[in-house]
């Protein structure tokens, strides 16, 4: 087994094996540093292996025939699923044998998991969903994106010091700029919960440049962009589905008319550039953070190049050790003051 070992779930998703089986192929071939679990049921991975991957020792299939179905309840991924391939991936983890768990199942399901079997940490109260978004300064970390709908503000100044840890360590940004999303950048906008964030924030120690409007998100305002789940999670599927009609509209204009095509076919090279740096693909893979061990969450539609993606950031975090980075600093934050009783 190479040094870096991913535990993946190879029946979440909607597609399933079709698209995380191929993804995980390529990610060992362009990868030889890493390993890979594959969690799924066996007498379906097994006749999609090519014959060179069926006795690698860098690929290891780990048996279930139990799958997390994409409208299952929470409580029965929790209760009745018991050997599902989401929870063996997770138990990988927590077990120690993989570093990483990956799935593109039930987002639900996989947060209450993650929370059963790895456990919080004990600095935080509840984990977020955090993702990278591209801006027009290169790109930002922005959490929670649909975790936690109806966060507090102890909640959201949490979010803001792992998104600080997460963009230090794995960006290697010094001083990651912090801001609060809002509907204005003025000290009288937005709910009680907000403003009372944005109070906490300034106080934080954090290099908090205060309130961010949605179109900030995108200009490069912030490194670190925090918000609940709620907020988060439509922003994202916004942004998502802004980048999809751009491009739709792009191809229709070109394809309007014969003299349209040929000058569209001159640009083709920036029109495929573009394209590259908008594709949601590329930014598939938010990381469950606040938990006690390393998972990320692939989009349930997610292709194979998506799914890669999101199989290449679960490695980074691991070769970066953001888990072991996030427990130093958030256990420092937390260290008693001199003379104080730590006693229950």
């Amino acid at each position: 087994m190479g040094s870096v070992i991913l535990a993946v779930d190879a029946m979440g998703g909607d597609h399933g094996p079709k698209v995380t089986l191929p993804a995980v192929l390529d990610l060992l071939r362009g990868h030889e540093d890493c390993s890979v679990i594959l969690v799924g049921d066996e007498t379906i991975l097994q006749p999609m292996l090519p014959h060179r991957w069926r006795h690698s020792e860098r690929l290891r299939l780990v048996h279930t025939d139990e799958v997390v179905l994409s409208d299952d309840p929470v409580m029965v991924a929790l209760r009745k699923k018991k050997r599902s391939s989401m929870r063996l991936s997770l138990e990988l983890v927590e077990c120690g044998e993989a570093q990483v768990a990956v799935s593109a199942g039930n987002t639900g399901a996989l947060m209450a998991l993650a929370k059963n079997v790895l456990k919080t940490h004990p600095c935080i109260d509840r984990p977020a969903i955090l993702t990278s978004l591209p801006t027009m300064q290169g790109s930002c970390l922005m959490l929670d994106l649909g975790a936690n709908v109806d966060a507090q503000a102890d909640h959201l100044l949490q979010f803001a010091r792992m998104g600080d840890i997460v963009a230090r360590g794995l960006l290697g940004q010094e001083r990651p700029r912090v801001a609060l999303l809002n509907i204005g950048e003025e000290d009288i906008k937005g709910n009680e919960v907000i403003k009372k964030t944005h109070q906490l924030l300034q106080s934080s120690g954090l290099n908090y440049q205060g309130y961010i409007e949605g179109d900030g998100i995108f200009k490069g305002q912030a490194d670190v962009v925090v918000c609940d789940g709620f907020v988060g999670n439509i922003a994202l599927k916004v942004s998502e589905g802004v980048a999809r009609m751009l491009a739709f509209r792009i191809r229709q204009e070109i394809e309007s008319s014969w003299w349209r095509k040929a000058l569209g076919g001159l640009a083709w090279p920036i029109w495929q550039g573009l394209k590259r740096q908008m594709d949601p693909a590329r930014y598939n893979g938010a990381s469950l953070v606040g938990l006690r061990g390393l998972v990320v969450k692939s989009h349930g539609g997610a292709n194979q190049a998506a799914f890669l993606n999101a199989l290449q950031v679960g490695l980074r975090e691991v070769e970066h050790d953001v888990p072991g980075l996030m427990s130093r600093e958030l256990a420092q934050d937390h260290e008693p003051e001199p003379g104080s009783d730590t006693r229950s």
